[in-house]
């Protein structure tokens, strides 16, 4: 017997939903008559893949659910120090903060312009709401006389 109102949450194992996305997304594109043979096939086909190249696709769906949620396990990490100094590879200069600044005082501005246009369309409507209504005050005054 169950409860129809049930506070009872599942939780949905990592990657199980990227999996289910890719059969619904093949389903939908093949569109067969046998749905259960068709994910059977599909699935076998799947782990198939799974074992020649090493790439299981519900791993990859939990990083990149990971990397929506904490984005820390995409993180790059140092690069291991050279022990040669003396390379012909030139290493990337760091972003001074003169440069960032100035990207984010074009942010800023592109971001006000934006505000400021949209507090205008707001007045625009308010003053045309404010005509309408005087519109329609005149013309039932009139009507009235």
């Amino acid at each position: 017997m169950s409860i129809p109102f049930s506070n009872t949450q599942y939780r949905i194992p990592q990657g199980f939903g990227n999996l289910l996305e890719g059969l619904t997304c093949e389903i939908l594109r093949e569109q067969p008559d046998n749905i259960p043979a068709f994910a059977a096939a599909y699935f076998k086909n799947l782990l198939e893949k799974r074992e020649e190249t090493n790439f299981d696709p519900a791993e990859w769906g939990t990083k990149v659910d990971d990397r929506f949620y904490n984005n820390h396990a995409f993180k790059e990490q140092k690069p291991p120090e050279k022990e040669n100094s003396q390379t012909s590879v030139k290493e990337e200069m760091p972003v001074t903060a003169l440069e960032s600044s100035e990207e984010d005082k074009e942010k800023e501005e592109k971001a006000a312009v934006k505000i400021q246009a949209v507090f205008r369309g707001y007045l625009a409507r308010e003053e045309l709401k404010k005509m309408k209504k005087g519109n329609l005050q005149e013309e039932t005054t009139q009507e009235n006389k």
